[in-house]
């Protein structure tokens, strides 16, 4: 079977079937309710995302290079925001995110993921081109195939231009370094977790006194102090609440938040990381967390080892939900 981003290349995009409409939406930002009558003779783009989600962040910057470039030629983007945590359910959560992450175009709010279904879409990100009549012609999961699925609008929109889009990321939006990541995502709290190393197991639901074996294997990790461990977040409930985790990739983050601003130091093998820290900390590994969001603690320059990232929680309050790397 050709692969349908060669079909795209040689300008033959299948037919993949009807797109369906946005009915489904409970909400929407930054456009009033896109109908079939709005929709009918553009080509649209479709995006599922949910804000925490690295791969979409790193798919971002060509999103936003396509809104700006082929919008007047009759692209019309429109991003399905599905959350994967509750807090990524409240609209002023997606607001401020969309804000911050420069997201202009119509986005439709997928709190009930009636879209999603409608779809049959099982991944974040996902990218749906379909054509002026309607007509789903080509899609994409996860990162990558920049210029294939541009290649695939330009078909779409009758143009011939052959060149692509050049963007610049923010730190945050830089690819992953595949050749090295050997980590996969893994949540904090009970309902998806693995690998969680604490003598003591998890107490679901219930605060409970953990403690960090003497030895952690790649990708084990643990907690110290007292945590109540729940369905999507684990909360500390005391000062000084330590997560720690085994890694091998060069960035680690973390999705996080707190009701109240929550002081942090992370330790990079016991050390503070100096120049391998992230964007949200600085070089002595202090950062502060409040919004629910991802944030970026380490960015590893040059060799890239099995390490040990050691987060202290200076105030209680914090609420992790999930290690993503790249």
């Amino acid at each position: 079977m050709t692969p349908h981003w060669l079909h795209a290349a040689e300008g033959r995009l299948p037919v993949e079937g009807e797109m369906p409409g946005f009915d489904g939406a409970t909400g929407w930002l930054n456009s009033p309710p896109l109908t079939a009558e709005i929709t009918r003779g553009k080509v649209v783009l479709v995006n599922f995302w949910t804000y925490t989600c690295i791969n979409w962040l790193r798919q971002l910057p060509y999103v936003r290079a396509w809104a700006d470039k082929y919008t007047d030629q009759g692209l019309l983007v429109v991003g399905v925001h599905t959350p994967e945590f509750g807090f990524e359910q409240d609209v002023e959560n997606v607001r401020r995110e969309a804000r911050g992450d420069r997201v202009d175009y119509p986005v439709a709010l997928d709190n009930d993921y009636a879209i999603w279904r409608a779809f049959d879409n099982h991944y974040w990100p996902a990218i749906y081109l379909a054509d002026t009549e309607g007509l789903i012609r080509y899609h994409h999961f996860g990162e990558d195939e920049y210029a294939r699925t541009e290649m695939a609008i330009q078909r779409l929109l009758g143009d011939a231009r052959s060149d692509v889009v050049t963007v610049k990321p923010r730190p945050i939006e830089e690819p992953g370094d595949y050749r090295t990541l050997r980590s996969p995502e893994n949540y904090t709290g009970y309902a998806r977790s693995e690998q969680f190393r604490s003598p003591e197991g998890i107490a679901a639901e219930r605060s409970q006194q953990y403690t960090v074996p003497d030895h952690l294997g790649l990708n084990d990790w643990a907690l110290d102090g007292r945590w109540t461990i729940g369905e999507q977040a684990t909360t500390s409930d005391a000062a000084g609440g330590r997560i720690v985790n085994r890694f091998h990739a060069r960035d680690l983050n973390l999705v996080m938040g707190a009701a109240q601003p929550v002081r942090f130091q992370l330790l990079l093998d016991g050390k503070p990381p100096a120049g391998a820290h992230g964007d949200d900390i600085d070089a002595d590994g202090y950062g502060t967390i409040g919004d629910r969001r991802l944030y970026q603690l380490v960015r590893q320059p040059g060799h890239i080892a099995d390490r040990t990232a050691e987060i202290t929680f200076l105030d209680p309050g914090a609420e992790t939900y999930s290690f993503t790397f790249g």
